[in-house]
């Protein structure tokens, strides 16, 4: 499965490797298309290529993280 989503992260995941999290501690390939942080917030748009189930966990993660998954 491949999709691409819009994350937006709050400001206090600023100083988080959460991007780099996505690939060591999911089984999905992230690619980053576009995006832009500063210290209030930040956003991505990103690809993401794995099994669905994995693609939800990862989803289930970020949301217990506050970041806004917005698919395209």
């Amino acid at each position: 499965m491949k999709i691409q989503v819009e994350l937006t992260f709050p400001a206090d995941l600023k100083d988080e490797p959460v991007l780099y999290n996505m690939g060591r501690n999911f089984k999905v390939i992230p690619n980053v298309l576009e995006a832009s942080f500063s210290t209030e917030m930040g956003w991505t748009i990103i690809t993401l290529e794995g099994e669905e189930a994995e693609i939800n966990r990862l989803f289930d993660y970020l949301k217990t993280k506050n970041v806004t998954i917005e698919r395209r």
